[in-house]
């Protein structure tokens, strides 16, 4: 699963650099989002199946703090990099004759800039304050990674401000693309609904399938994390329900925008046909 979401992830970032009918903002956010993906399962994924063939579980101090601020990173990436889609295909469909215009390469670096100094600010807050918290000798996490909430409860000293920073956060930094993402749909299911030609609507909609589709796996499967968490507190339910939430989402993404999306089949189809050419040219 791991291998597969590595590949899919940088075929999709290979073919949107090389076709330059690809060149475009949503293909660009993409592009982006597939690169967090590949950093979001490389940050614990690896070191779980090493723990796996060695038979070890053991992490150093440095390792599991690292783990943890390059874990709330990506997984904060992912989140404002979807609610960026959301405004992207937003602007697309209620505001398509000025697309163009207000969807510049600027504004479309500028919202990727802002989103990855955002969640760098907001990883390195919870890390600089876990490194204020003081553990015992021995600290066993009941997890395969090193998750803040689980660093934070195992420390022997106060963590009441972390706690308040940590849902603090997680209401302003969680909560808040996801607003985002709900009000550019409803606005979007108003404009298509406001459209006459059956046509138009199924051509609307079908532009925003792929992301929503996404966005539906990411946001439950995330929920479902949380919620089996909060229910069972069983350590191997929180676990389980992780390496979903990690592997399973970040693995369809690229099935996801490539079996329904003809640009895409396109450039796959430009980019390993000129491949195949080039290999039997220099084999004849």
């Amino acid at each position: 699963m791991y291998l597969i979401t590595v590949c899919g992830n940088l075929l999709i970032i290979l073919v949107t650099i090389s076709d330059s009918h690809l060149h475009t903002p949503m293909y660009f956010f993409l592009s982006n989002l597939s690169f967090a993906d590949i950093c979001f399962t490389s940050t614990t994924i690896p070191k779980m199946l090493v723990n796996i063939q060695t038979q070890s579980k053991v992490i150093t101090y440095a390792g599991c703090i690292t783990q943890m601020y390059f874990f709330i990173v990506f997984a904060s990436l992912d989140d404002f990099l979807l609610s960026v889609m959301a405004y992207d295909r937003y602007v697309a469909i209620c505001h398509p004759l000025n697309y163009m215009v207000i969807m510049n390469s600027c504004l479309c670096g500028k919202l990727v800039l802002a989103s990855w100094i955002i969640t760098v600010l907001y990883s390195l807050i919870h890390s600089l304050m876990a490194l204020q918290l003081s553990f015992c000798t021995h600290v066993e996490i009941p997890h395969f990674f090193c998750e803040l909430n689980q660093i934070v409860h195992l420390a022997c000293s106060d963590t009441f401000l972390n706690d308040i920073v940590i849902y603090f956060a997680f209401v302003l930094l969680g909560g808040g693309p996801l607003i985002g993402i709900f009000y550019s749909y409803c606005k979007i299911v108003s404009s298509i609904r406001a459209m006459s030609s059956a046509q138009g609507k199924y051509k609307a909609f079908s532009t925003c399938a792929s992301h929503l589709s996404i966005v539906s796996l990411f946001y439950c499967t995330s929920m479902g994390v949380y919620l089996s968490a909060g229910a069972t507190h069983s350590s191997h339910s929180r676990s389980t329900a992780s390496v979903i939430y990690m592997m399973v989402t970040p693995m369809l993404n690229p099935f996801i925008y490539s079996l329904r999306n003809k640009d895409i089949k396109r450039a796959l189809k430009i980019v390993f046909g000129v491949k195949l050419w080039k290999d039997s040219l220099a084999w004849g």
